[in-house]
């Protein structure tokens, strides 16, 4: 497709109950259509994994679902709420946790939370008991106190994600959550979701392990060159295989290793 007007035309507003439906999604920057056209729906209370090459245009679609960048064709529901028809309304029903987010960083990471929730409509003093209870849950009550610009990339990570749950949302968005985190606290973060999930939440996630979405995920999405490729239950994408396999497959590219001899070791 050479122009957005190229794009599908878009289906009418969901009237099931899908978490996320995506209806004709598009998304252009000068010369380069990132995203395509997407039809997507994400059932409630699943665990949706977003999985696809560099590029494919995952960030860019979970942008436009959370309010963060906005379409040039079609709509994006959260909860059968238009995102950019009632922005407002659809931002208190979701948390987020974007790819590379700047943050108010000048804040300790207690003093962040609590801002979060503040910006949410939380009381002070509820605002403040959440983030005590993150802080606490997230393992960073030795680091609560510290400025933020001061953080780990781990650290940093945790903190945005207690930052994306204070207001306690209906569907949590995250761009790679476990990127640069340690095992023991990514341990931690897939309990907070799994128990989030449970108790009939939903979260949609990207990321580029294959194996940790195949582990956690009850559904999968699998997006190349701004295109849904295939998209269900786990089981029924991978079709009988690994999910690693799977994706290849259906992406496309090879996996073999040409040339680069001269780095194999020899022996005298």
């Amino acid at each position: 497709m050479s122009d957005i007007a190229d794009l599908p035309v878009p289906q009418q507003r969901p009237t099931g109950g899908p978490a996320i439906a995506l209806r004709g999604l598009g998304k252009r920057f000068g010369d380069l259509i990132a995203v395509k056209g997407i039809d997507l729906d994400v059932p409630r209370g699943s665990f949706f994994g977003l999985v696809g090459p560099n590029g494919a245009g995952k960030t860019t679609t979970l942008s436009m679902v959370t309010g963060l960048l906005r379409p040039d064709a079609g709509h994006a529901f959260v909860l059968g709420r238009d995102v950019w028809s009632d922005p407002v309304a659809t931002k208190r029903l979701v948390g987020v946790l974007p790819d590379g987010l700047k943050l108010f960083d000048r804040l300790t990471g207690l003093q962040l939370i609590t801002y979060a929730g503040l910006l949410r409509g939380l009381s002070r003093e509820l605002a403040s008991e959440r983030a005590a209870e993150l802080v606490a849950a997230l393992g960073l009550t030795e680091a609560q106190g510290k400025l933020v610009v001061d953080y780990s990339a781990g650290m940093t990570k945790k903190v945005t994600l207690a930052s994306a749950l204070v207001h306690a949302p209906r569907v949590l968005v995250l761009d790679e959550p476990f990127e640069a985190v340690d095992p023991i606290s990514a341990a931690t973060i897939r309990r907070i979701l799994t128990g989030f999930v449970e108790s009939g939440g939903t979260v949609v996630l990207s990321s580029h392990v294959m194996d940790l979405v195949e582990r956690i995920c009850t559904h999968v999405a699998v997006i190349s060159d701004g295109l849904v490729l295939a998209a269900g239950e786990l089981d029924a994408v991978r079709a009988g295989r690994s999910l690693e396999e799977r994706f290849v497959d259906l992406v496309g590219g090879s996996t073999e290793v040409v040339g680069l001899s001269w780095l194999r070791t020899s022996s005298d």
